[in-house]
């Protein structure tokens, strides 16, 4: 995500640098024509805006919160836009460590594979102040279709969780129909096809559907990044008493596939549920 958040920021001409925890992507970005910062704190200090987009709670706990991190060498009236999904506890305890540095921050999550990402379509939920969300629309208008303010710090985390419910929820029950489908002997073909026709299929998972039949595993969603977002649904849910158990049906189901395939796309939940690989 990061990088082709990068890519699309630098293809739509703002001034844009970058930086990595493994030297590998920067690389990569490098030969893009985006400029590598030396350090973390480098980039940070000669920014405007930060933007990040990390894998977990500890990535952006370390990337903010250490010595050298975001919020001690940003500058006061920088604006952070953390784009990770992240639990909001974490979410809060930045929003909190920056107010106290004078630095303004918006949680700014994301709901879109990498082809929305690469294509500028995805949709932005926004956790902060208005004034900043404001601010910060050109920047939205490079990378999205649409964006909306949630509410105050840490609730456009919140509404992402609540989204990836639907789509850890939404890939579980796709993989219990294809698997009673062909236990009830249905053509593979002739099932899938049929099913991404009808009304109860959501347009989002409509290409994952043409993954499945194509037998497609490369991953625009890894598995492994499903099964993170459900578990902090399922913590999330426990703290605040929620129930809900399909969620958590679908977190064991995606825990269990992590392990040997957690790097295929979330639409191979499908095969694994099943037991085999559905075949075009």
């Amino acid at each position: 995500m990061g990088s082709r958040l990068t890519r699309r920021l630098h293809e739509s001409r703002w001034n844009v640098q970058a930086w990595n925890r493994s030297p590998g992507p920067a690389q990569e970005i490098r030969r893009t024509g985006v400029p590598i910062a030396a350090s973390l704190s480098a980039l940070v200090s000669t920014s405007d805006v930060v933007i990040s987009c990390l894998a977990n709670d500890a990535a952006v706990r370390s990337v903010y919160l250490d010595k050298g991190g975001v919020l001690s060498t940003a500058k006061p009236g920088t604006i952070v836009v953390e784009m990770s999904t992240i639990s909001a506890e974490l979410s809060q305890e930045i929003h909190r460590a920056a107010e106290q540095r004078g630095v303004r921050t918006l949680d700014l999550a994301i709901s879109g594979s990498t082809p929305a990402v690469e294509a500028g379509t995805i949709t932005l939920f926004a956790g902060g102040d208005r004034d900043t969300f404001e601010q910060c629309i050109p920047l939205y208008e490079s990378i999205a279709k649409q964006w909306f303010l949630i509410g105050p710090g840490s609730s456009g985390i919140r509404m992402k969780l609540v989204v990836n419910l639907l789509l850890g929820v939404g890939m579980q029950a796709i993989a219990e129909a294809v698997s009673l489908g062909l236990h009830l002997q249905i053509d593979d073909g002739v099932l899938l096809d049929v099913l991404s026709k009808t009304a109860v299929v959501p347009p989002a998972f409509l290409g994952k559907f043409r993954k499945i039949k194509a037998d497609d595993y490369s991953p625009e969603f890894p598995l492994r990044l499903m099964s993170k977002d459900l578990n902090l649904v399922v913590e999330a849910a426990a703290l605040q008493g929620a129930n809900l158990p399909a969620a958590e049906a679908a977190q064991q189901s995606f825990a269990v596939a992590v392990p040997s395939d957690g790097d295929l796309d979330v639409s191979a939940i499908v095969p694994l549920v099943g037991g085999h690989l559905v075949k075009s």
